[in-house]
């Protein structure tokens, strides 16, 4: 028995770690190939460059139409912390009032909200953009940045209502009973509680925000207000052809740092909001 366990166990671990390097094996050949001359990227299958050069992150750095892949990553930095900041404010106050207060018609308008889950984002693409574009929205931040701040997102709303639906009521009720008010509770009491689901939230806000090509592609139409998920577009031509593979590759893996250090940062934190969430119904 102990011997068929053992290889049980050793066979698992074989195939997670076969699978782990499978599913690694892309971004490792992308900073690898990062550093390997234009016409050696493909003509060349090592995983290692024969020779090393800096030339792909020096030509992707200087970026497009004269703006330079730091006003990029700028741009980025900024449209996500607005993101991050709109998402924890109006989930948490949405979440919050799901959670804990009594109005007419709080479980109507609590299973309307899930149903927007099942919800394809298509389906209200060409609506939303007829009305940015009547509000004179597109080419700017807006239509990407405004809706943050309107708890849109029912994916953090749910999942704040789960946590804060497991938080003990007796320490808001003893709040309560020393005279704290219902915006007392929220900001001295429910949300310090609720810090690991807040983490989660805004870990997932700024990744999503990060990747987000489409939106990006859909409202952004001048290189000044490029984020770099929309900036690693214009490495394509209009064939779709890529002339410089060098660059695009580089710049690639400049855009996966911020995501790997702001989750290996607050991956305490993430785990907790996940696992808690989970397990509070």
């Amino acid at each position: 028995m102990k011997t068929g366990s053992l290889l049980r166990h050793g066979l698992t671990h074989i195939f997670i770690i076969s699978l782990g390097i499978l599913m690694i094996y892309p971004i490792v050949w992308m900073i690898m190939s990062s550093f390997k001359p234009n016409n050696q990227i493909f003509s060349n299958p090592s995983l290692f460059p024969v020779a090393l050069t800096l030339e792909n992150y020096i030509s992707g750095w200087r970026g497009y139409a004269g703006t330079t892949f730091g006003t990029f990553f700028a741009n980025s930095l900024m449209m996500c912390a607005v993101a991050v900041v709109g998402n924890v404010i109006s989930c948490s106050m949405a979440a919050y009032a799901f959670a804990r207060l009594k109005f007419s018609g709080r479980g109507f308008w609590f299973a309307i909200m899930l149903i927007t889950l099942m919800l394809p984002a298509h389906v209200t693409l060409v609506p939303r953009y007829i009305m940015f574009n009547s509000f004179g929205w597109v080419g700017s931040y807006l239509p990407i940045l405004v809706p943050k701040f309107l708890a849109v997102d029912a994916f953090f709303v749910f999942l704040l209502v789960q946590f804060m639906r497991g938080l003990p009521k007796e320490i808001e009720e003893a709040a309560i009973i020393d005279g704290c008010s219902k915006i007392g509770v929220y900001l001295r009491i429910i949300l310090p509680l609720a810090t690991p689901a807040l983490v989660t939230t805004a870990l997932f806000t700024f990744l999503w925000t990060w990747d987000d090509f489409f939106n990006q592609l859909l409202y952004l139409t001048t290189p000044a207000s490029f984020t770099v998920s929309r900036a690693l577009r214009t490495f394509v031509g209009d064939a779709g052809a890529v002339s410089n593979w060098g660059g695009a590759l580089a710049m690639s893996t400049l855009s996966v740092i911020p995501a790997f250090i702001l989750f290996f940062a607050l991956q305490k934190y993430f785990v907790q909001g996940i696992a808690t969430t989970g397990i509070k119904g």
